[in-house]
């Protein structure tokens, strides 16, 4: 057990075995934990300490952000929101060279404040991004590459399902984590704008449409209820009003208020639907991160951890090359498996190696995101992919083709994360978080 392969192939090849045949992430890592709890101690270990392991993960009040963010998530994609939010994006950026490849983004980003998902922004917003720029003589391919590539945005901007369960599994604050994520988020969409811009006057498709002041401030009216969301989510936390779980239960409340009072479009009925959809993706996230807790335990007690610093300490010693070996790790991974996975399976063989190869917890989980994000719309199985292939009338062929050319910016969004940490870290800083 000595070995450092031997021992990572333990903990690692049995999961992706059972990946790979189909076995749920959940269920994989309770068997692998269960498998090495009995090879290294036998009977020492009981049922009993491998259920007190899963219980003491979820008795987690940061944990209940999750249904809330969920569920805000859902109201919000259901009560036409984002039609508002798309005429205000439209009016706002349209003089922009590139025009409604502009648009897609900024709602991406102006969305990435409520939903926190990329799928849910490819399926939410998908059909009307798509639709739109189509109409308007785009070709299908870049419009489906321009949407899914903006998509990526979603769970780096608060708030975030998937940095939720980073923060969880690797014991950093979650209030720290969502505002480390808002300039990345940005450098994102700026750098999307900036390839989008150069791609449509260098193929001499650029069209500057003349800007409505009055179009720009009827749309803002109508889009304001939307826009306040982010602002109360992100600007509850930044002041300390009020904690991320909190955050994530007002902006369900608001949600409702909005569907039911001010759209007026929310009926019993849908409702019930919606927190149907909840309570489920509520149990299957709350089973994964029972038993990764247990897998985590039996990782800290193995001493892969150590094992595995020392290993990286022979490479190099310098936390920016470790930082882009890590990058490049987590790029072919999040091709063939899900970021939720991913996360289960590789932060708690890497967060407590993190302090001893000077690498901050925070800078390491918004590139871990940006990464994993890049894998959702990369083949062969990133899910974003076949969202936009449900929500348009593309094959997965000519969605790839689309996209392809985007990952130049959103890799070099990536790099400057790396290369400059304070891009990370400076908002939770000037919030005292860090």
């Amino acid at each position: 057990m000595a070995d450092p392969i031997l021992l990572a192939a333990l903990f690692v090849v049995p999961l992706l075995v059972m990946y790979v045949f189909g076995v749920h992430v959940a269920f994989a890592l309770g068997l692998v934990s269960a498998l090495v709890m009995l090879l290294s101690v036998g009977p020492a270990w009981t049922v009993q300490t491998f259920a007190n392991q899963m219980y003491s993960s979820l008795n987690s009040f940061t944990l209940l952000a999750i249904p809330f963010f969920l569920f805000a998530g859902r109201m919000m994609n259901s009560i036409g929101l984002t039609d508002d939010i798309f005429d205000f994006a439209e009016a706002l950026v349209r003089p922009l060279p590139g025009g409604l490849g502009h648009v897609n983004v900024v709602v991406s980003i102006i969305f990435s404040g409520m939903s926190g998902a990329a799928v849910a922004d490819a399926a939410g917003l998908g059909s009307i991004e798509y639709e739109a720029m189509t109409s308007r003589g785009y070709d299908g391919s870049t419009a489906a590459g321009i949407t899914g590539a903006s998509s990526t945005i979603g769970p780096i901007i608060p708030p975030s399902i998937p940095i939720i369960v980073y923060g969880v599994t690797a014991q950093v604050s979650i209030g720290a984590l969502f505002l480390a994520g808002i300039l990345p988020g940005l450098v994102m969409g700026v750098g999307l704008m900036a390839f989008i811009t150069v791609g449509a006057l260098k193929s001499g498709t650029a069209t500057v449409e003349s800007f409505s002041l009055s179009e720009l401030l009827e749309s803002s009216v109508r889009a304001l209820p939307g826009l306040i969301a982010p602002a109360i989510i992100i600007g509850g936390i930044a002041t300390g009003l009020f904690t991320p779980t909190e955050a994530a239960a007002v902006a369900g409340i608001y949600a409702v208020f909005l569907g039911g009072l001010y759209y007026q479009n929310l009926d019993p009925r849908t409702l019930w639907s919606i927190l149907g959809d909840t309570f489920e993706d509520t149990a299957v996230l709350t089973l994964i991160i029972a038993f990764a807790n247990v897998y985590g335990f039996v990782l800290t007690i193995s001493g892969l951890p150590t094992v595995l610093t020392e290993q990286l300490l022979t490479i190099s010693s310098e936390p920016t090359v470790l930082l882009l070996l890590f990058a490049l790790f987590f790029l072919i991974l999040g091709t063939f498996m899900e970021t939720i996975a991913i996360i289960m399976i590789v932060v708690p063989i890497v967060a407590p190696i993190l302090p001893q190869i000077g690498i901050d917890p925070i800078h390491f989980g918004i590139v871990m995101m940006v990464a994993l994000m890049i894998g959702l719309i990369s083949p062969p199985f990133g899910v974003v992919l076949f969202a936009l292939e449900r929500v348009t009338d593309l094959d997965i062929e000519d969605i790839i083709k689309g996209i392809i050319p985007y990952y130049i910016p959103l890799l070099g969004a990536l790099v400057v994360l790396i290369l400059f940490p304070s891009v990370v870290l400076a908002v939770p800083r000037y919030f005292g978080l860090v």
